[in-house]
């Protein structure tokens, strides 16, 4: 089954996102566990949960992935930046177990002139502080594009800082399309290649979730700017390619293309199943 959805505001609840994605003819969604910028995440209601499990039973919903803020830096250097980030980190993964066995992805952070090493030993020491044997998420490092000090711009940071985990067996990793193409792996050109590295590097078993994005830049501008699908350096082909590739094509997709109106997604879904049932 093609698994893909979009992102979704959680301003009104899970259920709402839940009604939204299968409007849209989504079967999976995605959505920010508190404002993206920062701040008090919404309180969680046992109704809302109660009906969300409804609805997502009847639009064949079974994953969801919850989305860390952007501003959550566990590498920082100023002291009460990490404390934000591991308090948010923390709070994060006792929110997600109102939704069991489910996936939460995070930014990994940026070193800010540390140096990778020290920003990935921040990133595994947080990690190890906020996650517990008995949470039932599935926490994952996304893959960045490079840009500035960003760690896990390269499979083999954020294989090191998965090494480092003493928990490893819930970590796993989100690869988004854009940041890996403006990151520098050719995943329009050479995706057996890429998958390859990917897997001899940090282990496909690893793999849980894919942000399926096309790119605003050429590959490795290390720039991170999401376009809609086809209307980048990636292409529809290409973006269709990686759903339909046998070591992906059971992974949820998710978009996090620029568009105003939720029914646009709607369209970028049926053009990429449309594509991706051409090559299966």
């Amino acid at each position: 089954m093609f698994t893909i959805g979009c992102h979704l505001s959680s301003s009104q609840g899970y259920e709402h996102m839940a009604q939204a994605a299968a409007s849209i003819g989504a079967n999976t969604f995605q959505f920010f566990t508190r404002n993206p910028r920062g701040g008090r995440a919404k309180e969680i209601k046992a109704a809302d949960i109660a009906a969300f499990e409804e609805r997502a039973k009847e639009a064949g919903i079974t994953r969801i992935l919850a989305h860390a803020p952007y501003t959550l830096n566990p590498a920082a250097a100023k002291p009460e930046t990490r404390e934000f980030a591991l308090m948010t980190l923390a709070d994060d993964l006792e929110r997600m177990e109102a939704t069991p066995h489910q996936l939460y992805n995070m930014h990994p952070g940026a070193h800010v002139q540390q140096g990778v090493d020290v920003g990935i030993q921040k990133i595994a020491d947080a990690i190890n502080e906020v996650l517990k044997p008995e949470h039932t998420t599935t926490l994952l490092l996304e893959t960045m594009a490079g840009k500035g000090t960003e760690v896990g711009g390269t499979f083999e940071e954020l294989a090191e800082i998965i090494r480092r985990v003493e928990l490893s067996d819930k970590v796993g990793v989100c690869l988004d399309t854009c940041h890996v193409w403006d990151g520098g792996y050719d995943i329009a050109g050479d995706l057996d290649g890429v998958l390859e590295d990917f897997d001899k590097t940090i282990g496909l078993d690893r793999l849980h979730a894919i942000h399926i994005n096309d790119s605003k830049n050429p590959l490795g501008a290390h720039k991170d700017r999401h376009e809609v699908i086809g209307g980048g350096y990636i292409g529809l082909h290409a973006l269709a390619a990686v759903t339909a590739h046998p070591a992906l094509r059971e992974l949820p997709f998710y978009l996090e293309t620029p568009h105003e109106d939720i029914k646009e997604y709607g369209e970028e879904i049926r053009a990429l199943t449309a594509a991706r049932e051409e090559m299966i």
